[in-house]
């Protein structure tokens, strides 16, 4: 409940509850009928149809189509407590890291794929490419806004108890 699917699914549908499941037994929940539904995260969401489960709604899109932004699926954090010059530096060092990745593609993708269940070379990157892109390594204008309003959207909808004002750090 603590992952950008989890409010996204209640803005889209408010009076859906949850049945909190760890994120690789959510499709084996579904396919026992111990749910009506699931909310797939990570891998699963490359992965479903070759199970046998169809999508009902992809939330990425529905936010995109609805707020016009894309829905931000994760990030880094830092103390607001920690000097600028440490912040500034652990920006600097993830950054680094994240182009060396970016620059080292195979050897990355091939690191990665030793955490990839059950998924082929061509699967695992274009699921890699969802986290680690263009926006990862600058996040520009769009993510500040996107993580904003969903923050706010969450807020609003009494999800998030109380308003909170995002903070990026460049």
């Amino acid at each position: 409940m603590m992952t950008t699917p989890y409010p996204a699914a209640k803005l889209f549908e408010p009076d859906f509850e949850p049945v909190v499941t760890r994120f690789d037994k959510i499709t084996d929940a579904v396919r026992e009928r111990s749910v009506d539904c699931g909310l797939i995260i990570h891998e699963a969401q490359m992965t479903y149809d070759r199970e046998g489960f169809h999508r009902i709604a992809d939330l990425g899109r529905w936010f995109k189509t609805t707020y016009g932004l894309p829905l931000p699926l994760g990030g880094n954090v830092l103390l607001r407590s920690l000097d600028s010059d440490i912040q500034s530096e652990c920006c600097r060092l993830m950054r680094e890291s994240i182009q060396y990745a970016l620059d080292n593609h195979d050897e990355a993708l091939q690191y990665a794929l030793q955490f990839a269940r059950d998924m082929e070379t061509r699967l695992a990157e274009k699921f890699v490419g969802m986290y680690v892109n263009h926006y990862t390594l600058d996040a520009g204008d769009v993510i500040p806004q996107a993580v904003q309003k969903l923050l706010d959207l969450g807020h609003e909808a009494g999800l998030i108890p109380k308003r909170v004002q995002v903070q990026f750090v460049r």
